[in-house]
């Protein structure tokens, strides 16, 4: 049934796509679809327009036509449809995916003697596990840490991930899409909050539903009230870095 009130617009000549206003849509009403911000459905916006604060661009405002009710029911079912339940601390089944691993470091002379560049055979990870998700805010590895985040389609497209990213730091994937994005700013706040993080580097993918990431480790970051700067890296399709900005 559609009735007459408020509902976000959104501008789509002013919208870039940064994914700012996904972020801050507590009721997922939005999406980054074809490079642009879109309202998915009618009746999971409230019209109250928290996500219009957090557009760059004032691409967002309110206005009053007919539409679908605001439904709550709704909400929670599509919540729920996207928001993956939170895993155990540790399974009973003793799975390596829940279980934190450090990987002894190389002695004085295994490091003399290691190559300067990995073959297909060596990996520069130095701890599990590896999921944002996953990964404890207290976790050992991340005190003091030069931490890498890096959306999940990275270590496919980028052929030197473990010489270029991984080799003497902490890594954290996942993917802005299809994970739990309020899940992700409280797991970052948590951890910027205790971990003492030293660098930060957020590396994505050129397509748009990448450019969420690094909106979601600032919100990590005001949150937990840290003024740290980030340096983001965007890698192409092919596999090449085409862009490096630093994020103040």
């Amino acid at each position: 049934m559609k009735v007459k009130r408020k509902i976000i617009e959104i501008d789509e000549e002013k919208c870039d796509g940064c994914g700012q206003c996904v972020i801050s849509c507590a009721e997922g009403a939005l999406a980054i679809i074809d490079g642009k911000a879109k309202v998915i459905s009618d009746n999971l916006c409230d019209g109250l327009g928290a996500c219009i604060g957090e557009c760059p661009q004032g691409a967002l405002k309110i206005i009053e036509r007919e539409a679908e009710e605001f439904d709550e029911e709704a909400v929670e079912k599509h919540l729920e449809s996207g928001a993956p339940q939170k895993p155990a601390e540790t399974l009973a089944c003793g799975c390596p995916s829940t279980v934190i691993q450090e990987f002894a470091p190389a002695s004085a002379c295994q490091a003399a003697n290691a190559p300067t560049e990995f073959s297909d055979r060596q990996s520069a990870l130095e701890h599990w596990p590896v999921q944002i998700r996953l990964v404890p805010p207290t976790a050992p590895f991340l005190k003091g840490a030069d931490l890498v985040v890096v959306a999940d389609c990275v270590a496919v497209a980028y052929p030197n991930l473990h010489r270029d990213f991984l080799k003497g730091r902490a890594v954290m994937m996942g993917c802005p899409k299809f994970d739990d994005v309020n899940e992700y700013v409280e797991k970052f706040a948590e951890i910027f909050a205790a971990a003492g993080i030293r660098k930060l580097t957020v590396v994505v993918m050129e397509v748009p539903c990448c450019s969420g990431l690094p909106m979601i480790v600032k919100k990590g970051l005001e949150k937990a009230g840290v003024d740290m700067a980030l340096e983001k890296m965007v890698i192409s399709t092919r596999g090449k870095i085409i862009t490096r900005d630093r994020l103040a």
